[in-house]
C-alpha cells in the first residue's frame, strides 16, 4: 500500500518522437492534460509539457504571423523540444520515495515505468496530494484530534487503550512534528463528538492541542 502504482494515473496518454507540436497541442487540449511521456516501442525516451511548448515558440512568436507560427508548429517535432534525460520512477516504489525524488529534482511529475522499462503511468503533484489526504483520512467522517505524546515504548498502545475504553475507533494516525522527545500526533477517529475522548486524554496526562469534526 502507498506505492506509486496505487496513486498514479494508469491510463497514461503517450506520444512518439516524430509527433508534431501542433498534434501534441491538440492532444493536450482534447484530453485536458499538461504533460505527455514520449515513448519508442513502449519505452520512455522523453517528456513534453505545456511549458516546453510555450517556451519553444516564445522567442519567435513576436516576429511571426499566426499563419507562420502555425506552420512552424506543424513542422516542429516533439523530439526537438522534449526533455530527453527524463527522471522517472518504478511503479513498485513507495510514494515517499517518489515524492522525495520530485522535490529534489524540482519537477511536477514523474513518468512511471515497470521493470521492463515500459511506461505504465504518470505520477503528478495532484496524485501526491491525494496520497497525503488518504494517509490522514481527510475524506472520512469523524474527528481529527491533535495530541502531544511522549516518545517512549508502548506510547501508541497506551493512547489507543483510551480510545478502546471509550468505544471509539482510530482510523488514521500521522506524526507531523517531533521535538524534545515529544511528538504531535494527528488522530482520525469515528466519533462526531470528540469532547469526551479529549477529556479522557487530558485526564491521562496527554495534552490535546486541537480538534475538529469533519461531517
Amino acid at each position: 500500500m502507498f506505492k506509486v502504482k496505487d496513486f498514479m494515473t494508469k491510463d497514461v496518454i503517450c506520444t512518439e518522437k516524430d509527433t508534431t507540436i501542433s498534434e501534441i497541442i491538440d492532444l493536450m487540449n482534447q484530453n485536458k492534460i499538461h504533460r505527455v511521456p514520449v515513448t519508442e516501442n513502449g519505452k520512455l525516451v522523453g517528456l513534453i509539457t505545456e511549458g516546453m511548448i510555450s517556451n519553444s515558440g516564445t522567442s519567435q512568436a513576436t516576429s511571426l504571423s499566426i499563419y507562420e507560427l502555425n506552420y512552424l508548429l506543424s513542422k516542429t517535432t516533439v523530439e526537438t523540444v522534449m526533455i530527453k534525460n527524463v527522471v522517472s520512477v518504478d511503479q513498485d516504489e513507495l510514494m515517499e520515495y517518489a515524492t522525495s525524488k520530485m522535490l529534489k529534482s524540482d519537477i511536477g511529475c514523474l513518468p512511471v515505468v515497470d521493470q521492463t522499462g515500459d511506461v505504465v503511468g504518470i505520477l503528478t503533484q495532484n496524485d501526491v496530494f491525494s496520497c497525503f489526504l488518504n494517509v490522514l483520512g481527510w475524506d472520512e467522517v469523524g474527528a481529527r484530534i491533535t495530541v502531544s505524546v511522549k516518545d517512549e515504548v508502548g506510547a501508541i498502545g497506551k493512547l489507543s487503550a483510551i480510545f478502546v475504553e471509550k468505544g471509539i475507533n482510530i482510523s488514521h494516525i500521522g506524526v507531523y512534528s517531533f521535538e524534545n522527545g515529544v511528538a504531535n500526533l494527528v488522530i482520525r477517529c469515528d466519533t462526531l463528538d470528540p469532547k469526551e475522548i479529549c477529556e479522557a486524554l487530558e485526564e491521562h496526562g496527554y495534552k490535546v492541542l486541537e480538534y475538529f469534526v469533519h461531517k
